[in-house]
């Protein structure tokens, strides 16, 4: 059994241990629920709850037991990312705790056997947000009539269900427990379940059945998707079934808060889930908030209106540079601004394409020395001192001190300014003739014009651009920078059409052996430095290009040795192979890391950690910090409006 597996088991008794119900007649009834209580329309908090709720003890983590009530205000900068709600409420089957442990959470316990043969434990009694009740039937229901319905998947179930090309078995042991046996392991399948975006493998059998032609006749389905304005069944069924986009307020959730009103809309109110299945010791039922108000708001007014103290939570569209200003604003508007850390590889890293249209530039960019070169020309102290006020790190793009597999190697390596030497690397590559700016020529007679795109999302990439334009013009390199809406961004990428790009680096900057190494292997089309390689990956072989250039051939072998792998010492092995290979070769530009992330947090708002870790996977930004322990404290204060 490999490491995250025995960490999940020993977790899973951790969770049993804490998940003994607090007596029935302790638990304490929600104020804003008693009065449905009281008038039948709603069971008392001791029938709402599973017969072993997850148990919250606070203490642990330093932190208080709160009171229901109150309500939160979120910003947002577009109506869909109301699907935010969903990675901040972080209820998962499995989820990361504050330490990136995989523990059980929406399922009572897990059971591994040889790292193949995974039993998952429902808690009796938990019911969805309807107050129907949440049973193997709706992992059966999506198995069977949705993941390998072909109407309705295509392409059969997700990735992580296929292991050497193999599906597991599927068994529904009783109303509390199923089992999914693949014949080798699968170290995929808990950390899917743990995501900031989760793959959710259950559905609301009991709704969703009304929409799906295999429980309700053809003509009839056909009349309900005429009347709801889509082509067929199956788009109706996709329109009613979305757990994540928050879009349909009727489907049941198993989130602490559910939407209730739809789009088009500038304000969303979530509302308490009355059966979530956590509580804290004291027999509150959590979250302890009653409601969160996602307001949209345009994104290069949320700072401003963040530091008016428009928001109780505020990270998203939030960056260093607003620092400053929302300091000013705290005592006049009662809040806190609390810096935490990012767990990504690198803050900013510049992506060039190996994959570019251009066969000219293609070529040269294949070359590591015309890399390493570019990344020995950036002056990293300079935009850290600059920038970043000296508070982040000089690096690659590569993981973190933080993480146990880290070496000072892997974020140096041809991280260093150096001109002498990327001068010297571009003269060696043939590149000596220049134009009348001191530009160096391309083979073809063409300038040395590096355009980096970007999503044109945040002036931080700007202003960094700015000062690697000025350093690389003493390598003999233009830089110009083309700002795009994310969308055609992404699409230019992947039709080779751009030659560099800037993006974040590595999502998980502080993993373990057991964590998986597919983001240093081409194993995704939106990859930015190879994303037909990364294609031809995803799609088996239908679509995209076979790696070209020998250590990429490297990584994609050693990615494969990893899945296959039981051992711990040989993935540990692998992960090193990979990350030293990425540090020689320069595939991506890393730039810095360890950018703080202001939080603005409402003074009255309590359990928020001053030091946290905001990141998206692992960590779903505040997820893993649990929101629906958060509380307002206002008996020091006026009472909020």
């Amino acid at each position: 059994m490999n490491t995250i597996l025995k960490q999940l088991a020993l977790s899973a008794v951790i969770i049993a241990a804490a998940s003994v119900p607090v007596a029935a007649n302790t638990y304490i009834e929600t104020p804003t629920l008693a009065h449905k209580v009281a008038a039948g329309d709603l069971p008392p908090v001791a029938k709402r709850l599973p017969e072993t709720p997850s148990v919250v003890r606070l203490e642990k983590s330093g932190e208080s037991y709160g009171k229901h009530g109150g309500r939160m205000r979120i910003l947002m900068s577009r109506a869909k990312d109301i699907r935010m709600m969903v990675v901040y409420g972080y209820a998962r089957l499995v989820g990361y705790n504050k330490n990136f442990i995989i523990e059980p959470d929406i399922l009572e316990k897990v059971d591994v056997e040889e790292g193949r043969i995974f039993t998952l434990h429902i808690r009796k009694g938990h019911k969805w947000s309807d107050g129907h009740p949440f049973t193997s039937e709706d992992f059966r229901f999506f198995w069977e009539d949705v993941a390998k319905h072909r109407k309705l998947s295509k392409s059969g179930p997700n990735r992580i269900f296929k292991i050497g090309g193999k599906l597991p078995k599927f068994e529904v042991l009783d109303a509390e427990t199923v089992r999914y046996t693949w014949q080798a392991p699968n170290p995929f399948f808990l950390p899917a379940l743990a995501k900031a975006r989760p793959v959710f493998i259950y559905r609301p059998a009991h709704y969703l059945k009304q929409f799906h032609i295999r429980y309700v006749r053809k003509k009839k389905l056909k009349r309900m998707a005429k009347k709801a304005k889509k082509r067929n069944w199956r788009s109706l069924f996709k329109s009613k079934a979305r757990l994540y986009r928050n879009t349909n307020p009727e489907l049941p959730s198993l989130q602490p808060w559910f939407i209730t009103n739809k789009m088009p809309a500038e304000r969303f109110i979530f509302v308490r889930n009355p059966y979530f299945h956590r509580v804290d010791k004291m027999g509150r039922q959590l979250p302890y908030i009653d409601q969160v108000i996602v307001g949209i708001a345009n994104k290069k007014l949320i700072p401003a209106k963040s530091g008016a103290g428009e928001t109780d939570l505020q990270a998203r569209s939030l960056f260093f540079n607003n620092y400053t200003f929302l300091k000013q604003g705290e005592k006049r508007n009662n809040f806190k601004v609390q810096l935490w850390s990012s767990a990504k590889g690198s803050q900013m890293a510049l992506f060039p394409n190996l994959n570019a249209a251009d066969p000219a530039w293609r070529d040269l960019l294949r070359k590591a020395d015309f890399r390493r070169a570019l990344s020995l020309g950036i002056d990293r102290h300079e935009i850290n001192q600059v920038i970043y006020f000296g508070l982040a790190r000089e690096s690659n793009n590569t993981i973190l001190p933080e993480s146990k597999l880290y070496k000072e190697s892997y974020s140096k390596k041809y991280a260093t300014f150096d001109l002498k030497k990327a001068n010297k690397l571009l003269d060696g590559l043939g590149l000596t003739k220049r134009n009348s700016n001191n530009i160096r020529l391309m083979k073809d007679g063409r300038p040395l014009d590096i355009i980096v795109e970007t999503a044109g999302e945040e002036t931080e990439q700007t202003d960094v651009l700015e000062l690697i334009q000025d350093s690389w013009r003493k390598i003999g390199v233009k830089l110009y920078t083309k700002p795009l809406q994310r969308e055609v961004f992404r699409r230019r990428v992947i039709a080779g059409s751009s030659i560099m790009s800037v993006w974040f680096g590595l999502e998980n900057g502080v993993p373990t052996s057991s964590s998986s190494p597919e983001e240093l292997a081409p194993t995704r089309q939106l990859q930015l430095q190879w994303p037909k390689w990364g294609q031809h990956f995803n799609t088996s072989g239908k679509a995209g290009e076979l790696p070209q250039i020998k250590e990429v051939k490297e990584l994609s072998a050693l990615n494969k040795e990893w899945r296959l792998s039981a051992s711990p010492q040989r993935r540990e092995e692998i992960w090193h192979r990979m990350l030293a290979l990425h540090a020689d070769n320069v595939f991506s530009i890393g730039l810095i890391a360890s950018v703080p992330q202001p939080v603005v947090v409402n003074g009255n708002l309590r359990n928020v950690s001053p030091k946290g870790i905001y990141n998206w996977d692992p960590g779903a930004h505040f997820g893993v910090h649990r929101p629906d322990t958060f509380w307002f404290d206002t008996s020091k204060s006026k009472k909020r409006k």
